[in-house]
């Protein structure tokens, strides 16, 4: 039977770039937009001539991108061995695979045999990202529809994949496949490893918060590996907000101790890759997660200019390069910076008091205030409880413009466009929309999609507005859920929630 993970992608709202380094915190939010893993054995039944094999089959099958990749699992040492051209390997999912099966062979002290089975039968794996994760805007082009939301819609669930032409957009940074920005690798990751550590039987994605076999969540368990496996495919160990997201949802997060994640590197000197997980999973991870969501009748929106996407990687070296030439002017954006970012938090966070302690007079000032440029909202500031709902509106709204100043600054010293001319162009006409409370570049910034906050019903007028500056408004919404068991293949059954949506308590 076959096993259907999902995972979110995220919008990194504050803390780019910050975020690497603790303590500094960044509010990310979940989305709709997922990533499906399916689970399920190549052969139904072990072959009699199994007993004797020192290899088994594992198909790695992405159909947008029109790939398929054959390894051969060695039964001894549970390692990978790709025997399918080396333009078709995905090392996120070959490291995911590699670590969810050592993490299940550890698990399975009392039952190998079982777990031996499993492999026999080999394991067939596909994987598919909600469209939102890239770019269509050449297809809709194509077809003579206009850059709507709408005209999204009419495309068919997982479409094939654009891949960027040869040419850059300026900043020399633009990665191999159109995407939006919102962490396909990582919620691809984390799918795949939830996937597989449920068909293997290492968890119960039907039940991931209560304890499992390692002493921890089956949640924290499946964080740790995909955290390990991202990490390895990155050739780096990163901030990991957007696994984290993945695995548990919108929240506010502060990075682990980059040294939790120094054990892998002794797996390349023959250590069994099972006691390398072991070290992991025993490790003293020190990451923070708290909940976040936006406050009530407030709605996320991401708009594609069409530029292609940017390398985050790219811009995280320049940046840190900038760190290390010019230190006293780089530690005094960043601490500018945190409490910016730390100001938005608390606005938003105050809001959301403010709807749970006044939620009539909290309805109104949205209603009204969504019809309005900001500068008018003052207007309805008629009650001490109305101003007190605007002040904190405006609040938000000016420490997200000393965000976008600090991180132009940061941009402009290191030399890469965290927010170029033409997304600062956008993101003021944005702004100055009617209903829109904050808009900004998420993450590290760049040419991917840019976000933006709106008040009650006025993301429709956004969305218009962006399509006539050749602005494509995706189908993303804020879903604060994180990983997931699914009730089946999502081309066949539609795309639906979760059996089991995760949200952080």
């Amino acid at each position: 039977m076959a096993v259907v993970a999902s995972a979110p992608g995220k919008v990194l709202m504050t803390g780019g770039y910050l975020i690497l380094e603790r303590p500094n915190a960044g509010l990310v939010l979940s989305t709709n937009a997922r990533f499906y893993a399916v689970v399920k054995p190549i052969n139904d039944e072990v072959k009699p001539e199994s007993w004797a094999w020192k290899w088994t089959d594992v198909k790695l099958t992405s159909p947008q991108l029109s790939r398929e990749s054959m390894y051969k699992l060695s039964l001894k040492h549970l390692t990978l061995q790709c025997v399918s051209a080396s333009d078709s390997r995905n090392p996120f999912v070959e490291h995911a695979i590699q670590y969810a099966i050592a993490a299940a062979h550890l698990a399975s002290h009392k039952d190998k045999e079982s777990l031996h089975k499993l492999f026999l039968q080999g394991l067939d794996i596909t994987i598919l990202g909600s469209n939102d994760f890239y770019s269509y805007r050449n297809q809709i082009e194509s077809l003579g529809l206009p850059l709507t939301p709408e005209s999204l819609g009419t495309l068919a669930p997982f479409a094939s994949i654009t891949f960027n032409s040869g040419e850059s957009n300026g900043a020399n940074c633009k990665p191999e496949v159109a995407k939006t920005g919102l962490g396909s690798s990582a919620a691809m990751t984390t799918a795949v490893v939830a996937a597989l550590l449920h068909y293997l039987g290492v968890v119960d994605l039907s039940d991931p918060c209560k304890e499992g076999k390692f002493g921890c969540s089956d949640l924290d368990v499946i964080h740790m590996i995909a955290q390990t496996s991202h990490c390895l495919a990155q050739g780096k160990v990163g901030s990991g907000f957007d696994v984290s997201c993945a695995v548990y949802g919108s929240q506010r997060y502060v990075r682990f101790s980059p040294e939790v994640l120094s054990f892998p590197k002794v797996a390349v000197t023959g250590l069994p890759l099972h006691e390398v997980i072991g070290g992991i999973l025993k490790g003293k991870w020190d990451h923070e997660r708290t909940e976040f969501c936006l406050p009530p009748l407030m709605n996320l929106f991401l708009g594609e200019p069409g530029s292609g996407g940017s390398s985050t990687p790219s811009m995280v070296g320049a940046v840190k390069k900038w760190q290390m030439s010019d230190p006293d002017k780089a530690r005094e954006n960043w601490q500018k910076l945190s409490d910016a970012n730390l100001e938005l938090e608390t606005k938003l966070n105050s809001l959301s008091k403010l709807a749970k302690e006044h939620w009539d007079v909290y309805l109104g000032v949205i209603k009204s205030c969504s019809v309005l440029t900001s500068e008018k909202w003052v207007l309805h500031a008629t009650e001490p409880i109305n101003e007190a709902i605007i002040r904190e509106l405006l609040g938000a709204r000016e420490a997200m413009l000393r965000i976008r100043i600090l991180m132009r600054q940061m941009g402009e010293a290191a030399g890469v466009p965290i927010e170029p001319e033409s997304q600062t162009q956008l993101l003021d006409s944005t702004m100055n929309a009617e209903g829109v409370l904050v808009a900004g570049v998420p993450g590290a910034g760049g040419f991917d999609a840019i976000f933006a906050i709106t008040l009650w019903d006025s993301g429709s007028k956004l969305t218009q507005a962006w399509s006539s500056h050749n602005v494509l408004a995706l189908l993303v919404k804020e879903d604060p859920h994180g990983v997931c068991l699914e009730s089946g293949d999502p081309r066949t059954t539609g795309i639906t929630s979760g059996v089991s949506s995760i949200h952080i308590e």
